[in-house]
């Protein structure tokens, strides 16, 4: 036979249902940087990623591609002003 246990207010824990806090890695992706850091040092740090950079230059780029910001906050203003005029040669009815 089963038996109804009644419960009684709310069982949650005080935090349930809120996430990590925003800028916040979960541990598993914590724990992949930290493996690829220590392979890095491993090898020779920045040294071997400058060798990297010349013997295998289109893998470099992608890597630099996946770290560098994906969003650039910046203004550009242009104050140049650039005017192209382009005039017809006069002709020279003198020379027969």
């Amino acid at each position: 036979m089963s038996k109804i246990v009644k419960t009684t207010g709310n069982r949650k824990p005080p935090n349930a249902g809120q996430g990590r806090p925003k800028g916040v890695p979960n541990k598993a992706t914590k724990a992949l940087k930290d493996m690829i850091l220590g392979a890095l040092d491993d090898v020779g740090g920045q040294k071997y990623l400058a060798e990297q950079a010349l013997e295998n230059p289109i893998a470099f780029m992608g890597l630099i591609g996946k770290v560098l910001p994906t969003t650039l906050n910046a203004t550009v203003e242009e104050k140049s002003e650039r005017r192209f005029i382009i005039e017809r040669a006069k002709r020279d009815d003198n020379n027969d």
